[in-house]
């Protein structure tokens, strides 16, 4: 049985063992949406605990150079932009802390969250920003060009390529929308497609057919790639497995994956309503789950955009909501 601890909110304790932790507000997961949903509940005295997860400052912290986000007009890096909302987020009283959630229970009053499979945290109310993990094809190079011409995200990144070539790599409509926005940007879009069909809406496969600058590689798929430093070229292979195999090779400067997100959002699924591919549902205008006094920002619940600056903007909602969740309680 655990008993519950009441803390000092701007300092980290350690209950002792079989002691429930006690807090106003806990937000799981940190990066623009964590960080952002942070500042606004320090200001508004809910003594916000954060989790930073295994990837303290989210996907940005893999990127080199944000050029994108509003007040830095000279660009910054994904780290000091993470670690500028985090500084910003602890003045004002956050407690930030590295650890990771393993396990919740949202069946009760009480959101419990357990840490690292051993710690609990029992929390009056949950914002959950734990974001969504790009996938990749599992080639090696994709981590030896990261950073490095290797993106999983052409509106973040495909300023850096205007007049270049570049490849992108699925059939989907996120592909062809990827596709469609470099093509106004990059001299050439070679499109890498697996099978000798598009599986974008006919719309969207219409226009990417139509657009002079995208060659679609039919029937193609991504070997490897090469280059001194960064991305040059890539190695693919037509026909894999049929007659006509055979290696092919593309001169590029960036390679973007276009294959889909996977929200990390599975320890939530028994009690969140969720799409099929695993994004939290919330109320539409709102950060509200379908369970009272539990909240979900940034990309683990955005299909869609996927910005930094999108989602901080959910991240000051869910700090709101959860504020006037609380407010409410006490009428």
């Amino acid at each position: 049985m655990f008993k519950t601890l009441d803390i000092n909110p701007h300092r980290e304790v350690t209950p002792e063992p079989g002691v429930a932790e006690k807090v106003k507000c806990l937000i799981i997961g940190s990066g623009p949406a964590g960080y952002t949903a942070a500042i606004y509940a320090a200001r508004a005295n809910l003594h916000p605990v954060m989790y930073e997860g295994l990837q303290p400052g989210g996907q940005l912290t893999t990127t080199t150079e944000v050029e994108n986000f509003p007040g830095y007009p000279q660009g910054v890096t994904g780290p000091v932009l993470m670690e500028d909302l985090k500084a910003q987020a602890t003045r004002f009283g956050t407690d930030v802390r590295w650890g990771m959630a393993t396990r919740a229970d949202f069946s009760g009053a009480v959101h419990k969250v357990w840490i690292d499979d051993s710690r609990l945290i029992e929390a009056e109310t949950v914002i959950i920003a734990t974001g969504a993990t790009a996938k990749y094809l599992g080639l090696d190079d994709e981590k030896k060009y990261a950073g490095g011409g290797v993106s999983a995200c052409a509106t973040c990144d495909g300023f850096f390529y205007r007049g270049k070539d570049v490849a992108v790599v699925g059939g989907g409509d996120t592909a062809a929308e990827e596709a469609m926005y470099l093509a106004g940007l990059c001299r050439k879009v070679y499109l890498i497609v697996r099978r000798d069909v598009l599986r974008a809406s006919k719309v969207m496969a219409e226009r990417v057919r139509n657009t002079p600058n995208v060659e679609i590689l039919w029937k193609h798929q991504a070997k490897g790639l090469f280059g001194d430093g960064v991305v040059e070229g890539a190695t693919l292979v037509k026909n894999l497995g049929e007659p006509g195999e055979e290696e092919v090779k593309i001169k590029i400067d960036g390679f973007f994956l276009a294959i889909g997100h996977q929200p990390n959002s599975e320890i939530f699924a028994d009690y969140l309503e969720r799409d099929p591919v695993g994004y939290i549902k919330t109320v539409p205008g709102t950060s509200k789950t379908n369970v009272p006094g539990v909240f979900a920002c940034g990309d683990v619940q955005d299909p869609h955009y996927r910005q930094a600056i999108t989602a901080a903007g959910s991240g000051c909602m869910a700090a709101i909501d959860a504020e006037r969740y609380l407010s409410e309680k006490k009428r």
